[in-house]
């Protein structure tokens, strides 16, 4: 179960989240999360790319170990990027010291402020530990990429109908995601473009 449009309550109740960024103009913020992998990074980074897109990519340590060539890619193009742990590591399940410690190996790999958590799950405790090095990222819209069990349409339908000027919207550059992903990257880049709209990574 996930919800597609986080409700504003949700946000009100997490302020030092950022959910979405304080901008009025048509732009919009897309992430991708637990990469950077060979079967679907390059992907995303050559349709970006032709797009005239940027991006914020939240990367999983150890991918960024094995393909630091990809990982050197999204820096290069203008990307920005984020620590999403070293192994994808769920917070509401693992101990606190055992999760920030994941969280620091992460971060020796992955440079900046920005960290967002594997399925959106952290404990209060742990929050207040990263905040003292990181601005922890949300989301606006979640795709819903991920789920086999919706179309590649209704996933593109996802986005285009709950974007607002400044939207965080969350794809995954893994296998799994894959189908889903490509087909709604293609058509929200193609839509919005087509309206001029713009996509900016995420920068603090």
């Amino acid at each position: 179960m996930y919800i597609v449009k986080m409700p504003a309550l949700v946000q009100r109740l997490f302020p030092g989240f950022t959910w979405r960024m304080p901008v009025k103009e048509k732009i919009l913020y897309l992430t991708f999360d637990d990469g950077p992998i060979p079967e679907v990074t390059p992907w995303v980074l050559d349709t970006l790319r032709a797009a005239g897109a940027k991006a914020t990519f939240f990367c999983v340590g150890e991918n960024v170990q094995r393909y630091p060539a990809i990982f050197q890619r999204i820096l290069a193009e203008g990307h920005s990027v984020g620590n999403h742990t070293h192994q994808h590591l769920n917070g509401w399940k693992n101990e606190d010291a055992h999760y920030l410690n994941n969280v620091a190996a992460c971060a020796r790999l992955v440079p900046g402020r920005l960290f967002r958590p594997p399925y959106g799950r952290l404990r209060s405790s742990q929050a207040k530990a990263i905040r003292n090095q990181h601005q922890i990222v949300m989301w606006d819209v979640l795709s819903g990429d991920f789920d086999r069990n919706i179309s590649p349409e209704k996933c593109l339908d996802n986005i285009l109908r709950h974007c607002r000027p400044g939207s965080i919207v969350v794809l995954h550059d893994s296998i799994k995601a894959a189908p889903n992903m490509r087909h709604a990257l293609t058509g929200l880049l193609q839509h919005f473009g087509e309206k001029g709209w713009s996509f900016e990574p995420i920068m603090m």
